[in-house]
Parts: structure tokens; sequence; C-alpha cells
């Protein structure tokens, strides 16, 4: 099942990152439909071209002509949703999904799933601070990362699939981890980034920061401006890898406290240089 052979993809979730999975497919020929609960946002992207067709219920006969499913629901309603709609499944059709957690959901769902469907997690490592249909663009995965992350019941072939969806949507770099390697990544890298994020925001009242501060605060919060229902979730479904990660940066935060507290001016500088060092090489691999 290679993808120049597949025409109609269904995105059920039409936000930011399935409106924007939508802008890419179809610009590169795929017939898009989509399942939305919001009608409004159907009309908006059926009447943008966005999408060629779209539903809010009664969607079983556009399930059925799917050629691929792009799953874009929050983590906590994907299970429900392949329950109650896997009987529409084309056999042999492949899903995926969009979600920044997978072991919360995944093992599960292909454990529920029929046998002659395939269920292969990606996660779009892209985005932006804000939501919705109207804000989606598919240029936010230029430079970007795309995750492919099989469980032991994925077959080769799927994987390769699911990579190669990622490159033509026009991801940068395709990686491949397991649900647990994933969801202790993404704890460090995106997770504990929004909780750092959010504290800058919250624990200063002062109302006029705009007036005094430089690039360095803004560039530190910009993703402070937070879906507060999707990132709440998010957070709860991967709390233990997510309290290792807060865990280990309040324990660098303590030894920094402690350094200024007893004047280690050395220590300071030594912990700057690698951090300096870190950040170098980090921008070689980009």
């Amino acid at each position: 099942m290679e993808w120049i052979n597949k025409s109609r993809v269904v995105i059920v979730g039409l936000g930011l990152i399935g409106g924007s999975y939508a802008k890419a497919l179809k610009r590169m020929g795929y017939t898009i439909s989509a399942i939305d609960k919001d009608p409004e946002t159907i009309k908006y992207a059926v009447e943008n071209n966005i999408i060629d067709d779209g539903l809010t219920e009664n969607y079983g006969e556009l399930l059925e002509k799917a050629d691929c499913i792009i799953i874009a629901l929050y983590p906590g309603l994907i299970t429900d949703w392949i329950k109650e709609n896997q009987r529409f499944f084309k056999p042999g059709i492949r899903i995926t999904d969009v979600t920044g957690v997978k072991s919360s959901f995944i093992y599960e769902v292909q454990d529920i799933l029929r046998e002659d469907v395939e269920f292969i997690a990606a996660h779009p490592m892209a985005g932006r601070e804000v939501c919705g249909v109207k804000n989606s663009d598919d240029r936010i995965f230029r430079n970007a990362n795309y995750i492919v992350v099989p469980t032991k019941k994925n077959t080769d072939a799927a994987i390769v699939w699911c990579e190669h969806l990622g490159k033509i949507l026009g991801f940068d770099r395709v990686s491949v981890l397991t649900p647990e390697e994933h969801d202790e990544m993404i704890a460090f890298v995106s997770q504990l980034t929004h909780c750092i994020a959010v504290s800058l925001m919250t624990c200063n009242n002062d109302t006029h920061l705009k007036d005094y501060t430089g690039d360095s605060f803004r560039d530190l919060t910009r993703i402070a401006r937070i879906n507060e229902n999707m990132w709440s979730e998010l957070f709860l479904v991967n709390k233990e890898p997510l309290l290792r990660q807060m865990n280990s940066f309040i324990n660098e935060l303590e030894e920094m406290k402690h350094m200024l507290e007893t004047d280690d001016a050395e220590g300071l500088k030594e912990k700057m240089r690698r951090s300096t060092n870190r950040r170098i090489q980090f921008d070689k691999e980009q």
C-alpha cells in the first residue's frame, strides 16, 4: 500500500494540525475528507479549499471510502473512536495519528483493532501558539521533525509507509522511537519546556512586563500562550515521565541557586560553559 496509489484521505479532527495535514496532502493531489464535531469548521474548510468534503455525524459511508485515516483527536478520545467506527474501515487500511503522547493509548488501540487493519502511530513535532483550522498552515512542517512510533505489532511495511507520510508532508527529519522512548523524550523537549514557559508567565504579577523585556524573555515564553485543555491532558497522561524531567530540572535550578548563595562564581561559569558547548553541538546537528 504505497501513498502514490492512494487517493482519499480522511482526517478525523480538523484543528490546527489536522487542517495543516489537509492543506499539505491536498496540495499533493490527494482527495481530502474530514470529520469534525463543529459544522462551522467543516464549512470553513470546504469554502477555503482545505478539504473536498466533510461531515460532523453519520460518517460511516465516508469512512468506508477512505484509503487512509489520520486521527487528530486528543489521546483520551482515540480508543473509543476506534471502537465505535472500526466496523466501517476498509480491509487493509492503515491508520495513523498526530497526538503528543503514545503509551497511554496505543497498546489498547492495537489490542482492540481488527486484524485486517493496522494502526501505526506518529507525532509531528510542529505547532503554533494558536489553534483551529483557520490557523492551519502546512509551512509549519518545514525544518520540523516527525517521529514514527511503532510497536511490535506493526509491520515493517507500515513503518516505511508512515515514514513516507512524514516526508511527503514536508518534514525535514524523520525518526523512529518506541512508545516509551517517545514519551520520555517528549516529556523533556516539549512538555517540560511548556511547564517552564507557563511558570515564567505566572511567577511574576507585573502587568507591565512588555515595557521592560527583551528578546530572551519573549523567546522563552513564546509557548506560554497555551491550549489548556489539550496540554493539561497531555501532562496528566504522561505524568511519570514528565515528573522525572521536572525533578531533574528542579535539581539543576537548586544547584545554581546554591552556587549563588555561596558566591560560587567558578561553579556558575562551568555550568554556563557546559551549556554553551551543548548548545553549539545542538546547533551543528540542526
